[in-house]
């Protein structure tokens, strides 16, 4: 799915011929970056649209990063017509990415990128401290994902990769996974205070 570049020239000349073209950037060894590729990769469908998917590893590609400001990793930057338009950066999900690809995310500058991490809150609709623990993100007006694992396979076995745990509350907030409601390292990892 993925086509490796090795170079800032190898990345211009792709999106000089792709309408549509995606990069990941990514780091060999990380666990957050090993996550980005995999949901891309898990991606069913790309309707009728031709696109480009590039990735490169800035551990080997030192060229890239510097010219689009990106300073974490993983970052999917998208180009249209051969100009950056968007980037999104953190592991997201497989529904997350099949929406940006096939054009169905809205688009923001890097200069508008929310500052608040990704919050993902892997629950069940039985679990009180579940319960709690939303409650807490939405008084905080924390925005979060809530994903009921309880009738989602796919997303239980997700959340037992990040974490090698099975019990709900689970919190991953920019990649660092919580498991159960422990509110003083989510509200410092959020800046709440």
């Amino acid at each position: 799915m993925f086509k490796d570049i090795f170079s800032y020239n190898e990345l211009s000349s792709e999106i000089a011929n792709s309408e549509d073209c995606f990069l990941l950037l990514y780091k060999q060894e990380s666990e957050n970056c090993h996550c980005a590729i995999e949901n891309v990769s898990q991606i069913s469908g790309l309707g009728n649209r031709k696109i480009m998917l590039l990735k490169a590893d800035v551990t080997v590609v030192k060229d890239i990063h510097d010219k689009f400001g990106i300073d974490t990793v993983p970052s999917m930057l998208h180009f249209k017509k051969a100009e950056f338009i968007n980037v999104v950066k953190g592991c997201m999900t497989t529904d997350f990415y099949e929406s940006m690809i096939n054009g169905n995310v809205i688009k923001t500058s890097k200069k508008e990128q929310p500052s608040q991490k990704r919050v993902v809150v892997y629950s069940t609709s039985s679990c009180p401290w579940c319960t709690r623990l939303k409650d807490h993100l939405k008084a905080n007006n924390i925005k979060f994902e809530d994903v009921d694992v309880s009738g989602n396979p796919a997303r239980a076995e997700e959340m037992k990769r990040k974490s090698g745990q099975m019990g709900v509350p689970q919190t991953d907030i920019g990649g660092q996974i919580i498991v159960g409601f422990d509110k003083l390292k989510i509200n410092t990892l959020l800046g709440i205070n």
